[in-house]
């Protein structure tokens, strides 16, 4: 649960960095941008001062605090449905975008900026599983590098192949019940439910439908299809526990789930200010609530006519 936190909080600073150095447009990928030794400089200082500043407040806030050992490995794959995996990909592939906008903003060419925005990415996540290896309480984790390296590779990957990102990864959170049971564990109030709760998050890929088909198409380019990802019954990690406080615990099946969505693609809604383009943009990390249909892991069928 302690990653759950730490990759929620990260997404939180994407989401702030991306309002510093905007998206480039898929539309100008083929125009030769002006290299600025400049801007690279400030690029260089701005993000080794957030690198190390979020180093240190991860070490102060998380680590300092458990007894350290010699590096080990840790197999944490069977742990919370595999939603905890999912969410390092959206991790590291949100980061791999804010890193290669990042590079774009100091006029560094496409190919390396989709190079250097995936090695940020993977580096970044690979500095913390290290950390954990040598926290007793935790462990390197084969599987969360993994995840690192499949969402940084989904990024550079789409941006070598097509320039642009066809499929992105998002995601988005409703409350749930089983938190009113673990609140120890799964947040006591929404503040801190979105951060923990695993029951309510869901993981999107959502790929814009146009940008597979013709240029002349007539298909809504703001118009994405989209899969998700999300589990439901949890109360641990591994397993449910039969009693909170001496109180006893419902018997919650646990469950994988799976959604079908339509979502809108906020990178092709542009207005005349451009201030306001980059707030909508930096957004597009999460799922837009659609009409959504629920195939879980019991059998069933659900539709929802809006699905948060």
């Amino acid at each position: 649960m302690k990653k759950h936190l730490l990759l929620s909080l990260l997404l939180i600073i994407i989401v702030t960095t991306e309002s510093v150095f905007p998206q480039t447009p898929n539309s100008s990928d083929s125009v030769k941008s002006a290299y600025s030794p400049q801007r690279v400089k400030l690029l260089a200082t701005t993000g080794g001062l957030l690198y190390a500043g979020s180093m240190t407040g991860l070490y102060a806030l998380w680590y300092k605090d458990y007894p350290q050992s010699s590096f080990h490995l840790f197999n944490d794959n069977k742990e919370w449905l595999q939603m905890d995996k999912v969410g390092h990909s959206v991790t590291s592939y949100s980061i791999s975008q804010v890193s290669y906008n990042a590079c774009r903003w100091a006029g560094i060419s496409t190919r390396k900026s989709a190079w250097w925005g995936g090695a940020t990415g993977l580096g970044y996540l690979t500095v913390i599983e290290i950390l954990d290896g040598f926290s007793s309480e935790w462990g390197f984790s084969m599987g969360d590098m993994a995840a690192n390296t499949a969402g940084a590779f989904l990024f550079t990957g789409q941006q070598l192949l097509w320039g642009e990102q066809r499929i992105t990864m998002k995601y988005s959170w409703h409350n749930t019940i089983e938190a009113d049971y673990r609140p120890d564990l799964l947040g006591k109030d929404n503040s801190e439910r979105w951060l923990k709760n695993y029951n309510g998050s869901t993981f999107w890929l959502s790929a814009n439908i146009a940008s597979f088909l013709p240029l002349e198409t007539k298909f809504p380019r703001w118009l994405n299809l989209s899969v998700g990802y999300g589990a439901q019954g949890m109360l641990g990690g591994y397993q449910n526990p039969t009693e909170y406080k001496n109180q006893p615990l419902p018997n919650l099946q646990r469950q994988r789930q799976y959604y079908l969505s339509f979502d809108i693609d906020l990178r092709k809604i542009n207005t005349k200010y451009k201030s306001l383009n980059t707030v909508i943009h930096t957004f597009n990390i999460l799922k837009i609530p659609m009409p959504t249909i629920e195939f879980n892991q019991g059998g069933k069928v659900k539709g929802y006519w809006l699905y948060f």
